[in-house]
Formats: structure tokens, sequence, C-alpha cells
């Protein structure tokens, strides 16, 4: 599925008062800025109203933000802010880990039940890698997974040095290679055994696919 143009979106809506334009954005958005609203919440009911209440603000005054360039951003950073006076006036400071409630999809590579069940199990091993991850590290990597943030917005966003951002990605990278990295397997002598294999060329596929996310959002740092 294509992702829609959340800058297209948020400009349809600010000057054309395009009421669909704001609903994409408002579905392609809303999962995301809750969980990281979480984040410092650590309450799932006033980071869904803490949200809703952005997305409220963002309608009403969509005239005087037509000329916001990254969009994403600005809603992230309305969120953190809101967060922020929410614990501020109910006199409670969270800093809680984010659930992933993305699932990492790969190729189907066979229909057979077995096959399934594997990537399944192998969906699980990723989820559980990611958990490992230091809190920051974690944050860091969801925005720019899940968020789709780049390295830049995510320093200005977290309050931290761009140099940061990378080395928590860095340092993510490394430590997911470690935990998914393939094992040895023997000749195959069985069904089971080529299952085996099949799992460890989806778990290197998966290793490939966070180095790529690393590359692609570290490329343009320049020391």
């Amino acid at each position: 599925m294509v992702k829609p143009d959340l800058t297209e979106l948020w400009k349809q809506f600010c000057v054309d008062d395009n009421v669909k334009a704001f609903e994409g954005f408002y579905y392609a958005m809303f999962n995301k800025l809750v969980k990281f609203c979480v984040y410092y919440t650590a309450n799932q009911e006033a980071a869904e109203e803490i949200v809703s209440e952005i997305f409220v603000k963002c309608w009403n005054n969509r005239k005087n933000l037509s000329s916001v360039e990254r969009p994403v951003t600005y809603v992230f950073v309305a969120v953190k802010n809101q967060s922020l006076k929410h614990n501020k006036k109910h006199g409670a400071v969270h800093m809680v880990e984010i659930d992933s409630a993305e699932e990492h999809h790969f190729a189907d590579l066979s229909s057979d039940p077995s096959t399934i069940v594997e990537r399944k199990e192998l969906q699980q091993q990723l989820d559980r890698a990611i958990d490992t991850l230091p809190m920051q590290a974690r944050v860091v990597f969801r925005l720019i997974k899940e968020g789709g943030l780049k390295y830049k917005e995510v320093a200005e966003l977290m309050n931290i040095s761009h140099r940061t951002v990378q080395t928590h990605l860095f340092r993510s990278i490394a430590k997911l290679r470690e935990v998914l990295k393939p094992r040895g397997v023997p000749p195959a002598k069985d069904s089971n055994q080529m299952s085996d294999k099949l799992m460890n060329i989806i778990m290197f596929t998966a290793i490939l696919k966070f180095i790529y996310i690393f590359y692609e959002t570290c490329r343009q740092f320049k020391l």
C-alpha cells in the first residue's frame, strides 16, 4: 500500500479546507502520536485525549499553520509539549517504554502453514530484540522507523544532539544484529532442518532491513 504524502495532505486541509485530507493525516498519525505520548504520560486514555486535542487545534487553527514545512515534526513536538504540560498539571513525570504495535512484514516466501508459524515466531523475536534496547535508544529507533522522522528531526524533538541520535542508532543496530544473528545450521536431513534454514534466511533479511534503516537515516550526517 502506497504511503500518503503527509506534507501534501497537510497543505490541502490547511489551505483548501479539505476535510478528507485532514482525515487522511489524522488516521496516518494518530496511533503513532498516541504511542509517543504514552512515553511521557504512562496513561493510554490521557494520551488519546492529548492527541485528539492537538488534532482539534490543528483543524481550528489550520489557516495559521499553512506555512509549517515539516508537519509530522510539528505534531510530534506539539504532542510532547502538551504531554509535559499535562504532567506538570497533574504533578507527575513519567518516562515509560513504548510498546510496538506495528507488525514486521516480510515477503510471503511460502504459503506452507509451518513457514507462516515460523514467520510469526520471528516477528516475536524481533519485538523482544527491540525491547532489549535502552529506553532512549528505543524511542529514537521508533521515531525514525515508525514515525518516519529524520535524525535531525528526532534530535530536535528529543532535545539531544545529532551525534547522540546517530550514536543511539549505531548501538541499536549493533545490538539487534547480535541478538538476531543467524546461527549455524547443520546439513538438512529432513523438512524441519529445511525450515530452520528458512528461518535463518528470514532473520538475516530482517537484519539487513534494520541496517538499511540506519544507513538511510545517517548517510547525510556530516562529521
